[in-house]
């Protein structure tokens, strides 16, 4: 039973709100959207259904982009690369797909599995696998329960394609990444095909409704001429960080990411101090100039432009640019011992355990 169904002007939204959402990652929301729209224009609307609405024998199949979403800015895909890797997939299981799944909230792939849907007829689940954006594969709730990332397939807008099997999530992550590596820094996946079964423990419950709902406020703020950090604070029980200008950028390509580092100048109630984040693909923790954490993995580093209140990605931080910067709870999922595993910051080798953004002290 359809739950919503998304016209091409409802991407716009949607966009946005997976772009916040994504903490800075998950690839431009800008391409993906227009993608969206161009399939929904062409073969019509998406339906979003609701997960206990999908069948236990159902074949369910998360399609995204993988890759630096640096290099997508630049090498845009061709098109139809996802479609491919959704067909090839098929192929090889002997099945077609019976519902799509977002594998994350964040711009690129928030967007890109509408254009999937649109094109092939089939339905997306309200839900994805991260409830935002991290930078690896095996780094969603489904690993949590014990589904398989593979067989997969990865496919490129030259034309190659690849299935992979393999012993682990976190082997298909190196595997795979190796391969996107060779293909340009960026491709279009399908993997984690699971039965509805499966997907109904592993999902994150209704966040298709939710990145809409976040871009819809973003929408209306704007349109009152307000900037939506204090409406988006409250709506998700987040806390403010800081509003600071770039003064500096560290960013670099490499292994598959973007990685990098910004150094902030306090504005407005910051002013006199100086602000850090550094990312991979995403944000993953916020320092101010004492050295104090003030957010960090997997809770929720999500960027406004101060000026126009629009999301801000990491590929979009530029010298001088002003940005508020809001933390937000990560899902509950995420900061248990096997969440904290796959995504806390001692995964990505910072040395300090995690703290919830909401204990954080605020700087004063």
């Amino acid at each position: 039973m359809t739950k919503f169904t998304v016209s091409a002007g409802e991407m716009d939204a949607i966009a946005l709100g997976g772009a916040f959402l994504g903490t800075g990652g998950g690839g431009d929301p800008h391409i993906g959207k227009l993608m969206a729209k161009a399939a929904i224009a062409e073969h019509g609307p998406v339906d979003v259904i609701d997960v206990g609405d999908v069948s236990d024998d159902a074949l369910c199949v998360p399609v995204a982009m993988m890759g630096a979403p640096t290099v997508m800015v630049e090498k845009l895909p061709r098109g139809d690369e996802a479609n491919e890797a959704l067909r090839q997939l098929e192929t090889f299981l002997g099945r077609k797909a019976d519902a799509l799944i977002c594998i994350e909230a964040g711009g690129l792939n928030s967007t890109i599995p509408f254009a999937v849907a649109a094109a092939t007829g089939l339905p997306l689940v309200d839900g994805d696998g991260m409830g935002r954006a991290f930078p690896e594969l095996q780094m969603v709730s489904f690993t949590m329960h014990g589904i398989a990332a593979t067989p997969m397939v990865i496919a490129d807008e030259k034309g190659n394609s690849s299935v992979i099997n393999t012993i682990s999530n976190q082997w298909t992550e190196r595997i795979a990444r190796a391969q996107t590596v060779e293909m340009g820094g960026a491709a279009l996946v399908a993997l984690y095909p699971m039965s509805g079964a499966q997907m109904k423990k592993g999902i994150l419950r209704n966040t298709l409704s939710f990145v809409r709902e976040v871009g819809e406020t973003i929408e209306a703020e704007r349109k009152a001429h307000r900037n939506p950090v204090e409406a988006l604070t409250a709506r998700l029980g987040g806390r403010r960080l800081f509003t600071g200008r770039v003064v500096d950028i560290e960013r670099r390509t490499t292994g598959g990411f973007a990685r990098g580092k910004a150094t902030l100048k306090g504005m407005d109630a910051d002013v006199g101090h100086t602000f850090s984040v550094e990312f991979q693909n995403e944000f993953l923790i916020a320092r101010d100039d004492a050295g104090n954490t003030l957010a960090t993995t997997p809770d929720l580093i999500c960027a406004l432009d101060a000026d126009g209140g629009l999301p801000v990605t990491t590929e979009q931080l530029r010298f001088g640019l002003a940005v508020s910067f809001v933390g937000v709870p990560s899902d509950p999922q995420w900061r248990t011992e096997a969440g904290l595993g796959l995504v806390g910051p001692g995964y990505f080798g910072y040395d300090q355990a995690f703290v919830p953004v909401e204990s954080i002290e605020a700087v004063t």
